[in-house]
């Protein structure tokens, strides 16, 4: 093998997980507690994952496809795989953050979700991806809202996510990193240690002659400089909690597909299709909400049961292959979300480290489409997937 075959196969990794382990030793230890999941105990962000691996396969052996397919389209943008990279805030991981994820997401046909506490505007993100989905918090007033949803047209976003599953449950049993206001001289001292350890994630930032920003440019009144992410999420903090008046209040400002992110319940996927949402995202924020709340793929059937016919029903949370996506998919789901499942390949060898995590969640859809002899992703159903009696809970 030539060297740079060699080079090639040895930053290639065939696994979410193992993309997870590069990440730990390259970032900063900072840096890598910010992404790891879960508040409180981690009741949820444990149950996210552990829940999938409670699910197994009912297979064929004879009568497989040799094509198979992966295409769908979600919130009215054809995508070559039922997985949409899921808004995630201030991506610190790597000096190329959301444009890298943007032209990986381009790169591999899939639509991204970019987030208000982005690290790059979404005007640069829409620069390199046409399949982008703004997301917003509800923070600040209707007016402010309303300019971040032109701002957000203006730029090419093709749909809006507004997430509601974040209540920020405050304290972990295994501690909290802590997070700088903005890279100082006394951040610096104070992080100097862990990010020493770290010189490859160091010489990446240094390489670009600057150092992460810690700032939300989305976040950003007209006109005025970002403010940095503890002031966008001050701003979010004093915001009046909204009403489901004021959730039907902001899907009839915006003409296109509308998601409202973050519902485990029954009762509340229904009040989302009387307001006229396109989407909905059976979501726990990654653990980081209510802990104690069930995973998403035990939610998810009695959510589509209620609702799947009137509205499309995503998954987001837990998704670390492609035999979780299919599994998702069987229970239901149109589509399914990632998060830190990007995030750690992007940590571990950027944009390409993206690309490589969705060709693995690609390899794996197709793998589990073979043994369950099917030749297309929408002709999945409950009874390729196998749950023990007690699996399954009704929210609401």
């Amino acid at each position: 093998m030539s060297s740079n075959g060699g080079q090639m196969a040895s930053s290639w990794f065939e696994t979410v997980a193992i993309a997870q382990r590069r990440a730990e030793k390259r970032l900063p230890k900072s840096v890598y507690g910010a992404l790891v999941a879960g508040s409180e105990k981690g009741l949820s962000a444990n149950d996210n994952l552990t829940s999938f691996d409670q699910l197994g396969f009912a297979p064929h052996v004879a009568g497989l496809f040799n094509e198979r397919s992966t295409a769908t389209t979600v919130m009215g943008q054809s995508v070559s795989m039922p997985v949409l990279l899921s808004p995630t805030g201030v991506q610190a991981v790597h000096p190329g953050g959301e444009v890298a994820v943007a032209r990986a997401a381009a790169n591999r046909g899939v639509a991204m979700g970019l987030s208000s506490f982005a690290s790059y505007s979404v005007e640069d993100v829409c620069a390199v991806s046409d399949q982008v989905f703004f997301q917003l918090y509800w923070s600040g007033s209707r007016d402010t809202l309303l300019q971040r949803l032109e701002r957000a047209k203006n730029a090419g976003a093709k749909g809006i996510i507004l997430t509601l599953d974040w209540s920020f449950a405050n304290g972990r049993d295994w501690g909290s990193p802590w997070i700088p206001e903005k890279i100082n001289m006394k951040a610096v001292t104070k992080l100097a240690p862990g990010v020493l350890a770290r010189p490859r994630w160091l010489w990446s930032f240094a390489k670009t002659g600057h150092l992460p920003s810690l700032t939300t440019p989305n976040m950003a009144a007209p006109g005025e400089k970002a403010p940095t992410f503890f002031g966008a999420y001050h701003e979010w903090m004093q915001s009046t909690l909204p009403s489901w008046s004021d959730v039907a209040w902001l899907r009839s400002q915006w003409e296109g597909p509308f998601m409202v992110k973050g519902v485990c319940r029954v009762d509340d996927a229904k009040r989302v299709v009387d307001l006229g949402a396109t989407a909905l995202s059976v979501s726990n924020h990654g653990g980081n909400n209510l802990d104690g709340t069930p995973a998403p793929i035990r939610a998810l059937p009695a959510v589509v049961d209620a609702v799947g016919d009137q509205i499309e029903v995503l998954l987001d949370g837990g998704i670390r292959r492609g035999s979780d996506v299919v599994k998702a998919l069987a229970l239901g789901a149109n589509a399914v979300m990632i998060g830190r499942a990007y995030l750690w390949g992007l940590a571990a060898a950027g944009q390409s480290g993206v690309e490589n995590v969705l060709d693995v969640l690609r390899g794996g859809i197709d793998s589990a489409l073979l043994g369950l002899a099917k030749s297309d992703v929408k002709e999945l159903d409950r009874t390729d997937v196998v749950a023990p009696a007690d699996f399954f809970r009704k929210l609401g």
